[in-house]
């Protein structure tokens, strides 16, 4: 069945920022899907369309982008004919129309609205839930894996108002045995540490960020840990979760260093460190702390501290600004061997069928592979549906706070009551770690 209408709106976002929302209509209904965006985001990522009038939503309406869905893609892709089921067809057939290489013209925003509800009406066609049709279009067989979460509980970074440098700190319920566990585990670890905060820090320091996490006035990365570990201790739970770290160094990187106090106007420069200096510091933490992944150690740019990290960390180390969800940087990521896991964003490269092709290139090199939001989401939850359906095992969506959040846990928690008999629980097993590929990829 083809497409027989197509109508694109402008939406808000988690932060009441217009984003776009496409309506795919067949014979069988209407298919909808909500675009996400980033606060930090990549200088390499594909073009989030915005309309730049400083006179109307601060510049960042997005009425081009669903012009150019109303205008331009809907009536050529009406006209194309192809069937929902042909994912691939009519990703290329988007990128295609678009002609550029980072969907400039019309707009990754424009272009990922529509491929997501293609995939929709795909599984609908089908009569089968959208994992399983993803999962087809993969060529990914059950049983099913559903992933573990890495809840961001503790903020800093661009996404918060205190002096931390690094921008989060996540929960990983690795030792886990079913996904509704990790939720019971997260939750109850979540809800301890906002008393210890509350307790160290005051009542202030509970209000949540951008993806439900805190933001306390701690001096540094070392007091975050703290933090977490007394939580998780006292939560009852030491030895079941594991810690992430997305460190968004690219924004603190200045004139070839790294400056930890970069929120402080007139921070000092004699205190800005080189990479090989920051490595240092992650593998005295990794030496103290239950630390098993850590996301943009280095800026975007600096190839080299990522390869001396990676040899020598032992953990995973994912590439989000390094290799922005785009098949040519990962090639690059992997001849430099740089990283050993890919962070999965689907608005980075803007189609479902190469979001598909950027998690197998990263897995044909032994990485791990994480599912992730945005610091800008609506209540969309197609990243539940296709983490299960790619079956890499970790999915990173926020704290277990905030609807648009929690939203992709619940959806989770309903495709693990849907696939029961027929799944298993990720656990530390999604994990790369140094030269070792996760244990799921040799299965």
């Amino acid at each position: 069945m083809s497409v027989t209408k197509i109508h694109a709106r402008q939406i808000f976002d988690s932060r009441g920022n217009p984003t776009v929302e496409v309506d795919v209509y067949t014979a069988k209904g209407r298919y909808r899907a909500a675009v996400p965006s980033g606060a930090s985001t990549g200088i390499h990522e594909a073009v989030e369309l915005r309309d730049g009038d400083k006179t109307k939503y601060l510049g960042k309406g997005v009425s081009k982008a669903v012009a150019n869905v109303n205008d331009v893609i809907a009536p050529a892709l009406i006209q194309s004919g192809f069937q929902v089921t042909s994912q691939k067809e009519i990703d290329d057939f988007l990128i295609k129309l678009d002609g550029t290489p980072n969907k400039g013209k019309l707009g990754a925003n424009a272009i990922l609205g529509v491929s997501i509800a293609v995939a929709e009406a795909g599984a609908a066609e089908k009569g089968v839930p959208l994992y399983q049709h993803l999962a087809e279009l993969a060529g990914v067989k059950p049983p099913y894996v559903l992933p573990t979460p890495a809840f961001n509980v503790i903020n800093g970074g661009s996404h918060a108002g205190n002096k931390l440098a690094f921008q989060e700190f996540m929960l990983l319920p690795t030792g886990a045995t079913s996904f509704t566990e990790a939720m019971k585990i997260g939750t109850e670890t979540y809800h301890t540490l906002k008393k210890v905060i509350n307790a160290k820090y005051g009542i202030d320091a509970t209000n949540v960020g951008d993806e439900g996490g805190f933001a306390p006035n701690v001096s540094g990365a070392e007091e975050s840990l703290e933090l977490l570990q007394e939580a998780i201790s006292k939560a009852g739970y030491e030895g079941k979760i594991k810690i992430a770290l997305d460190v968004a160094s690219s924004e603190f990187y200045k004139d070839g260093k790294y400056d930890l106090d970069f929120k402080n106007p007139n921070s000092d420069t004699s205190k800005w460190i080189s990479g090989k200096e920051l490595a240092d510091f992650y593998i005295s933490l990794i030496a103290k702390y239950p630390i098993v992944s850590i996301e943009d150690p280095f800026d975007q740019d600096d190839w080299e501290a990522w390869s001396h990290f990676t040899k020598h960390s032992g953990i995973q180390i994912v590439g989000d600004d390094l290799t922005v969800t785009n098949p040519l940087r990962i090639k690059t990521a992997i001849e430099k061997k740089a990283c050993n896991g890919l962070l999965l964003k689907v608005n980075q490269i803007g189609t479902i069928s190469e979001s598909i092709q950027a998690a197998q290139l990263s897995q044909s090199d032994g990485w791990g592979v994480m599912v992730s939001h945005r610091s800008g989401e609506t209540e969309n939850t197609v990243i539940a549906d296709l983490v299960v359906a790619l079956g890499t095992g970790q999915i990173k969506t926020g704290a277990p706070a905030r609807s648009e959040r929690v939203a992709k846990y619940n959806a989770l928690l309903r495709i693990e009551e849907e696939v029961q008999g027929n799944s298993t629980y990720a656990g530390a097993k999604g994990l790369s770690a140094g030269t070792t590929a996760p244990a799921l990829l040799t299965k």
